[in-house]
Parts: structure tokens; C-alpha cells; sequence
């Protein structure tokens, strides 16, 4: 199997100061196959290690399946490298009897109407909320602010390959008295979600009901989707959501909660779920946009097309999948 991350000589170079040629762990990074039947469904660029989970969790992210019984097996395909060897790169899933087999070519499409590309937001939304087995709006999850506000650093904690590479995403999963439940990391956002939700799914836990989720980037509509077809009733992100992001949110009954650093936090939807220090929900619980503890971020707060504003790393934030500046091993 690939390796989740290799050593590399590289130079250090420090303004000032003489290059040193020092040795650096590398977050590894390789393409995983999924087929179903054995038919291709989707490539995606994962860091090797629980790709089982992966595989699951993106086909209920995705909606063709709902529970880990709708899968009766998975098992690597033959695929070797130049030097011949098991490169682990091809998994194929096959589907209970009672699943309806899925339109691979239609869902194969379906990957590609997100925020790069094709249909409005309003068409998104109405086709995610078809495929959603499980409703997030009744649940009675509720979580004290100075709980999420904790939250970041136990990903942090908890991200063995990010303390040593520094390129990596995280997603956990918490209850609502903030004790981490499960963690997974990845060279992907997407995929470490999906990672997540799949060994959850695996352990006969959907939907999860009670549950956070947590992120170590930005809240884009596909990871809102996931964390609906999941069953999840909040989603809480150290750095911000896209406007469908939120639209999801508001329109399935999510609990959206973004730019999770220090003591503050922005709740942009389904703020009745967090709880602040009076013991009630927070202010515009019932509003779909921001209802933040404090100041709503300004455009400023984060550079364009960043996971994180400048200086997280340096206060030790779960951050996005690169952290600038990060030292030689």
C-alpha cells in the first residue's frame, strides 16, 4: 500500500543565514479508484490509509448508499507499479441485492455540479435535498459555545501525520459534551470527511444524530452535503462557508458554524443549538444568517483562496492543508 507520508532531503533556506540541506516529512499523496461491480465511479487524489472508509463514505456522501449494509463487500484490484508491485490503488465495492444499482454514469456527472462548474445554487440545493435519507432538522443536539471553542485544539491534538508533515486536513467527530469520537486526515478536505463519515457508517452508526462535525478548513456546499446525507446535525469549520454553503444549511435544518478560533465563533444558521454562557441559545437563533458571538469577519480576515487567516499556524489553529512556515525533521 502507498505510504501516508515519506522523508525527503530538502534544502532550508533562511534569509540571512547559509542554506542547510536537512531531511523533511512528506505528506504522501496518490489516486484511489472506486469501482462498484466493477465498474469505475470516481478517482480521487487521497494520502493512503483507510480507504475502506473512504470508498464508503463517499458513496453515502453521494447518496447510493445509506448504511454500511448496503455494501457487501470491498476488496483491492489487481494494480501494480513499474516494478511490479500491489499499488492498492483500485478499490471495488459491491452493493447489497436490495440496493438499486446505481446510475454510475448519471452519478458520475453529479460530482461535477459544484461550485466550479454547471447549475445554479437553487437546482444544488433541490437535488442534494432529494437524495437526503435522514432529517437534521429535528435534532436535538446542543452544544455550550465554550465547548466548540475547544474543539480546534483537540483536532489539532489528535492529527498524528499533520504534527509531522503540516499538510493535511482533518474532520472529526464529536458529541455534544465535545469529546472527540473519531478522527481522520487527508490530503483532501473532502476526503477526510468522507473518511470519517465512512467508518462511522461502517460501525452501523448512521445517521449520526447528536453529533459534530468538525473541520480544519473552509465550509463548502460539499462538505454541508455530506454532513446532510450523513445524518449530521452540525458542522462547525475553523475557517469560513461559501453563501451555498449556508443556504444548505438554512434550508435543511444544519447548524452551520464558521471561523471556530480562540473564544469566538460566527453561527450563520441553526444557532438555537449553541448554547452560550447564560445557559440559552445564541442571539437570531431562528435567522439563517450571521448570528455570531461577535463580530461578523470581515473579507480582510482571510487571504483569497486560503484555508486560514495569516498567523493561525503560529497560534497552533487547526488550519488548512498547508502550514506556512513549516520546519524541516
Amino acid at each position: 500500500m502507498g505510504r501516508a507520508s515519506t522523508r525527503r532531503r530538502v534544502v532550508r533556506v533562511t534569509v540571512g543565514a547559509p542554506p542547510a540541506v536537512q531531511v523533511d516529512t512528506v505528506v504522501g499523496e496518490e489516486p484511489l479508484e472506486i469501482r462498484v461491480h466493477g465498474r469505475p465511479l470516481a478517482v480521487t487524489m487521497r494520502t493512503p490509509g483507510d480507504d475502506m472508509d473512504l470508498a464508503v463514505g463517499f458513496l453515502v456522501g453521494e447518496g447510493l448508499i445509506g448504511a454500511s449494509g448496503d455494501v457487501r463487500s470491498m476488496r483491492y484490484c489487481a494494480g501494480t507499479d513499474d516494478e511490479g508491485r500491489q499499488t492498492y490503488n483500485v478499490l471495488d465495492l459491491a452493493l447489497d441485492a436490495a440496493v438499486p444499482e446505481p446510475d454510475l454514469a448519471a452519478a458520475a456527472r453529479s460530482f461535477y455540479t459544484t461550485s466550479s462548474c454547471g447549475l445554479c445554487g437553487k437546482t444544488s440545493i433541490d437535488a442534494i435535498t432529494m437524495r437526503a435519507r435522514y432529517r437534521v432538522s429535528d435534532d436535538p443536539l446542543r452544544v455550550p459555545a465554550a465547548v466548540l471553542a475547544r474543539l480546534p485544539t483537540a483536532l489539532r491534538r489528535a492529527q498524528r501525520l499533520f504534527a509531522t508533515t503540516g499538510g493535511l486536513h482533518a474532520a472529526a467527530l464529536a458529541d455534544a459534551a465535545g469529546r472527540i469520537e473519531l478522527v481522520r486526515e487527508d490530503v483532501g478536505r473532502h476526503n477526510a470527511v468522507d473518511k470519517v463519515v465512512g467508518a462511522a457508517a461502517r460501525d452501523g452508526l448512521l445517521p449520526l444524530r447528536g453529533r459534530v462535525l468538525l473541520v480544519s478548513g473552509r465550509a463548502s456546499f460539499e462538505l454541508v452535503q455530506k454532513a446532510l446525507l450523513a445524518g449530521i446535525p452540525m458542522l462547525a469549520a475553523v475557517s469560513a462557508p461559501s453563501a451555498l454553503a449556508v443556504e444548505l444549511a438554512a434550508d435543511s435544518g444544519m447548524t452551520l458554524v464558521g471561523f471556530l478560533r480562540g473564544d469566538s465563533m460566527n453561527v450563520y444558521t441553526g444557532a438555537h443549538r449553541v448554547l452560550v454562557d447564560t445557559g440559552g441559545p445564541a442571539a437570531g437563533a431562528e435567522g439563517a444568517g450571521p448570528a455570531s458571538p461577535g463580530d461578523t469577519a470581515s473579507p480582510d480576515d482571510t487571504a483569497p483562496g486560503d484555508d486560514t487567516a495569516p498567523g493561525d499556524a503560529a497560534r497552533g489553529v487547526a488550519g488548512g492543508a498547508e502550514m506556512p512556515g513549516h520546519p524541516a525533521t
